[in-house]
């Protein structure tokens, strides 16, 4: 049976792998200086998951387990805290991969718990995993104090909205993030 769990840090090499799988590897290449590749985001997505103070954090993460391996995350954070957590990613990825990212666009604002990163490894899609990690998601939210779940979803990711919706996500306006067109979402 797979549950629906806190984080720890233990779980880090499979949380970045996972979060890495819902950026894709277009778009963390985007985020790679000149001469950095997708082993080199890896190593430092890990120990950013591995840290307290970043918005990838073990710590925002809910995992779904199926007996000891991690087969989905949510990573979501109060989006008023956006730019307090995003220091760890600016300061890593300059040391890390090469590349300045200061002057980012925000992806989230104050009032949302911010759904960063939904992913499900492949051979356990289409069992409700990703919805249970949704609803878990939005329970976090409520717990929070927080009124909504926000996302952003690229517009070339119909299977992705279609999820989205089915659990009850709404439409709010377009964005542009990770040098793709966003749609932003809020349930």
């Amino acid at each position: 049976m797979i549950e629906i769990t806190q984080a720890s840090k233990s779980h880090a090499s499979d949380i970045a792998n996972l979060i890495m799988t819902a950026m894709t590897d277009e778009c963390c290449l985007y985020f790679c200086g000149e001469g950095y590749g997708l082993d080199d985001f890896r190593r430092m997505m890990t120990g950013l998951v591995e840290r307290k103070d970043s918005q990838y954090s073990y710590q925002n993460t809910l995992v779904a387990v199926d007996n000891g391996k991690v087969v989905g995350v949510s990573v979501s954070y109060d989006g008023g805290k956006l730019h307090e957590l995003r220091k760890a990613f600016l300061a890593a990825a300059k040391a890390q991969i090469g590349k300045d990212h200061t002057g980012m666009d925000d992806e989230t604002q104050a009032g949302e718990l911010y759904l960063d990163s939904l992913a499900v490894l492949p051979e356990y899609r289409r069992r409700g995993i990703a919805k249970r990690l949704l609803m878990a998601t939005k329970q976090r939210a409520d717990e929070m104090g927080l009124p909504v779940v926000g996302l952003l979803v690229d517009k070339g990711n119909p299977g992705g909205e279609a999820l989205y919706a089915s659990v009850g996500f709404r439409y709010v306006n377009d964005s542009l993030w990770g040098g793709h067109p966003m749609k932003h979402l809020v349930l």
